[in-house]
């Protein structure tokens, strides 16, 4: 495994892990935890989000070229 593919690993457990923390917070949110776990959900929601968006660029941001094989 290269370490480019280690790291594609890595960053997609993360984007489950805040997938799972922004669900389990917003559920205690809506059991009226207060405004914390809101706080959180959202967090973690945006998190995960942006690291959806640096999975999906990597190659450009890595410079690799999509053409070449």
């Amino acid at each position: 495994m290269s370490l480019i593919s280690f790291h594609r690993l890595l960053v997609s457990a993360g984007i489950g892990f805040c997938i799972v923390v922004a669900i389990w917070e917003a559920r205690h949110w809506s059991t009226g935890g207060g405004g914390g776990p809101l706080v959180l959900a959202i967090s973690f929601g945006v998190l995960g989000l942006g690291l959806y968006l640096y999975l999906r660029r990597l190659n450009r941001i890595l410079g690799y070229d999509r053409d070449r094989t």
